[in-house]
Parts: C-alpha cells; sequence; structure tokens
C-alpha cells in the first residue's frame, strides 16, 4: 500500500499530521510518538518574538469539542530555530512550521529566515486564528488580505507554502482560490469556529479572553462541507482537519477532496492515536481493494440520491 501524499514539492510517508497548536514544538510528544512516522508535524505558531498569549483560563471543553484561547504564545522564531528544530531534524521528522504575523512584513521575515534553517520541509501561514485582535485573522477574512500575504511569502521562499484557512468567512472556497491565485502550493482548512461558553451562575464567559476557537468532533461535518466545497474550486491539494478522532473521520475528508489530514483536539485525549488511525486507514484500503491513498482523494459520489420513503 502506498500511503504518501504530495503537498507541492513536499512529499508525506502518509497523509496524517499533527496540527498546529496541539501538537506543541513536537519535542514534548518525542518520548511517546515516533515523530518519523508521521506524515509531518505542524509546529505551534512562530511569531518574530517571543509572545506571552492571553492570561488563564483560556481553554474549556464544550458537548464534542473543546474551545481555545491561546493567543499564540510561543518562543519565537530564533529559540524554535536554535532550541527544537535540531531535536527534529534527529528525530527525522518531517516539519511544518506554522508561522504568525501581524504586519505582512513579519511574514516575509519568518519566511526568510526559516528557508534558510536545516530541517524545514513547509510554511503554514496562519492567517486565520480567531481569538487574537491584530494580525493574522485580518488578513485571513480578506480575499485581498489572502492573495496579498501568501503572493508576499511565495517570493521570497522555494518552501511549499501552505496557507490555513478560516471558516469564520461566508464563502470559504473563494479565499482557497485566492490563495491558489496567489501561488499557494496548497490549502489547509479549517481553522477553529468562533464561539463563546457562559458560566451562567457567574454570568461571566468561562475563558478570560470572553470568545476563542471551537475544535473538536464537533465542528467536523461542516469542515468535511468546507473541503468539498474548495475541492470543487481550486486544483491545489488541500489539508483537512477539524474533529478528526479515528480513521473513518480522516477518510470522510479524504473523499471529500482531502490529500492529507491534521489531527488535533483528538491528540490530548489519545496521544498515542496515531497508530490507530494508520492502521484504520490501511484497513480500510485492503477492504476496498485501493493500493493508494492518493487514488482515493475526491472520489466522493455527490450525485443527487432517490430516497425510499416507507410506512410502517
Amino acid at each position: 500500500m502506498d500511503l504518501s501524499v504530495r503537498i507541492g514539492s513536499l512529499t508525506l510517508k502518509n497523509p496524517l499530521v499533527a496540527a498546529s497548536g496541539c501538537f506543541g514544538y513536537g519535542v514534548e510528544y518525542a518520548e511517546v510518538v515516533d515523530l518519523s512516522s508521521l506524515g509531518g508535524i505542524a509546529v505551534k505558531g512562530l511569531f518574530l518574538a517571543e509572545r506571552e498569549g492571553h492570561p488563564a483560563p483560556r481553554i474549556v471543553e464544550t458537548p464534542a469539542g473543546m474551545l481555545n484561547a491561546i493567543g499564540l504564545q510561543g518562543i519565537g522564531v530564533h529559540r524554535f530555530i536554535d532550541e527544537k528544530l535540531p531535536e527534529l531534524r534527529a528525530r527525522k521528522a518531517t516539519v511544518i512550521v506554522n508561522i504568525c504575523g501581524t504586519t505582512l512584513n513579519e511574514y516575509v521575515e519568518l519566511a526568510r529566515i526559516l528557508s534558510d534553517a536545516e530541517g524545514v520541509d513547509a510554511l503554514e501561514l496562519n492567517i486565520s486564528c480567531p481569538n487574537i485582535k491584530e494580525g493574522g485573522i485580518t488578513f485571513g477574512c480578506s480575499l485581498t488580505g489572502t492573495f496579498d500575504v501568501v503572493s508576499a511569502v511565495r517570493k521570497v521562499t522555494r518552501l511549499p507554502v501552505v496557507p490555513k484557512l478560516t471558516p469564520n468567512v461566508t464563502d470559504v472556497a473563494s479565499f482557497a482560490r485566492a490563495a491558489e491565485e496567489a501561488g499557494a502550493d496548497a490549502v489547509a482548512l479549517v481553522n477553529t469556529f468562533l464561539a463563546m461558553v457562559i458560566d451562567v451562575e457567574t454570568r461571566r464567559p468561562k475563558i478570560s479572553n470572553v470568545v476563542g476557537g471551537l475544535s473538536g468532533p464537533a465542528i467536523r461535518p461542516i469542515a468535511v462541507r468546507m473541503v468539498y466545497e474548495c475541492r470543487q474550486t481550486v486544483k491545489i491539494p488541500i489539508v483537512g482537519m477539524g474533529g478528526i478522532a479515528e480513521a473513518r473521520d480522516a477518510l470522510e475528508f479524504i473523499i471529500a477532496g482531502a490529500s492529507a489530514v491534521q489531527v488535533g483536539t483528538a491528540s490530548f485525549v489519545d496521544p498515542f492515536i496515531w497508530p490507530k488511525l494508520l492502521d484504520g486507514i490501511r484497513d480500510y484500503m485492503r477492504r476496498h481493494q485501493i493500493a493508494r491513498i492518493a487514488d482515493l482523494v475526491g472520489t466522493i459520489d455527490a450525485r443527487a440520491r432517490d430516497h425510499e420513503w416507507t410506512s410502517s
């Protein structure tokens, strides 16, 4: 069985990628997960400088999901290159660096710096974080902004460029098209949905930022629909994500049109989820006599179906 997938010039050994923000910088999981066994690791978002993020509380559990407003806390690009990247290289991880900016120039400078760093395999542009007031989301909610940031980064790097799109727009497929026209090698979707949880006894929000990003199984059907819509619109690969907790969830995204998938919230619940997902995908491929996972991408039969109604 061939589980490899192509994302621009990058070949992933399998379609499973650890989602940014849920897997730290990868090294935190190195003692329990063989990092080289994953298709890739999208590391926690990086700005040029270190960032504290929002004060606690900043995570709360919700029905079938989780709300977070971390605020993109991070160690900054230079500490990442000095402190984290050497171990990721040593463990033969495929490293996708998620970069964040408050200005267009910050994205460009991050791309330049990381393009010269040994062991970086691709750049994921975070233009869709819903719980910070500056930067990122401003670009991600504007078609022109999306085009501009992707185009600017494309000009300064040979690495695959993968903008991570927000679901908090009316027509996500138009943003995928803008990214493709700007030179993106792929698009990743979806980031979290803007949401809110209130403690009815105190009448106060349960997280300090008031609102945050909703992830987990609750968002999966919407995310699958958005991947399907984007697959009808763009020709570049799609990296799908949103509530994947078992192999059939990953397969649903792939059939809808995703070449690869990212798993985030579920890795908090079960750090050992990765071989289970791979085993489930292999079992499906055996049962359906599929030799290459790439042959399954976008194979949904979406023709209208005749419904048979029966009465008792």
